[in-house]
């Protein structure tokens, strides 16, 4: 998932998409073989650019939302690997890091969807990829954890699931109606095909 291996025809060689809790990130990365150019763009705006570089392999970094990634550029011959790696940590472990610290709900108020994450370790609260103001409560079943979603008053609920490898569950609770995480979002990566 964190690699893609080419023949660089076309200076785009790979494309990430990265569900941050601020977020859906997409981070593209342009290697000309014969330049040694390097292009990042992450969100659509160019955040690193180096036109003219003799070494064609290395290591470049800069930040995906708050958090600071880089791309390792390597090569066996004329094929280069592209490994993208976040917080220190390759794209895979991070991402099943994230699915242990997070929990994330879509949901539609007034027909518009939502995206809100909760991050466990801090519980801070995400709404639409900004942090909002929260309340916390301790009940005799868990804890809730109040605030706004526009004029709807909302909760998330953790309770303990009586399993210790499970640990607790969270529930996002909107108008009544008790919602469950969706699964872990995926991360897609595209690279162009093998020429």
């Amino acid at each position: 998932m964190s690699d893609s291996v080419l023949d660089l025809n076309d200076d785009l060689v790979c494309t990430w998409k990265i569900r941050l809790p601020d977020g859906i990130h997409t981070v593209t990365f342009e290697h000309g073989s014969t330049s040694g150019k390097r292009v990042i763009t992450v969100d659509g705006v160019e955040v690193l650019r180096k036109n003219w570089l003799f070494k064609l392999v290395g290591t470049e970094h800069f930040k995906v939302g708050s958090k600071v990634a880089e791309i390792v550029i390597d090569s066996s011959g004329m094929v280069f690997q592209y490994t993208l790696r976040i917080d220190n940590k390759s794209l895979q472990k991070f991402v099943e890091a994230q699915a242990k610290n997070t929990r994330t709900w879509h949901v539609t108020l007034d027909e518009t969807e939502h995206r809100v994450v909760l991050l466990i370790d801090t519980m801070e609260v995400y709404y639409d990829g900004q942090v909002i103001s929260t309340c916390g409560e301790f009940t005799d079943e868990g804890t809730e954890t109040h605030f706004a979603l526009g004029t709807h008053p909302v909760h998330i609920r953790a309770v303990s699931s009586g399993n210790k490898r499970k640990g607790l569950l969270y529930s996002l609770v909107v108008n009544g109606e008790e919602l469950e995480p969706i699964a872990q979002e995926a991360v897609t990566e595209h690279a162009p095909p093998l020429f």
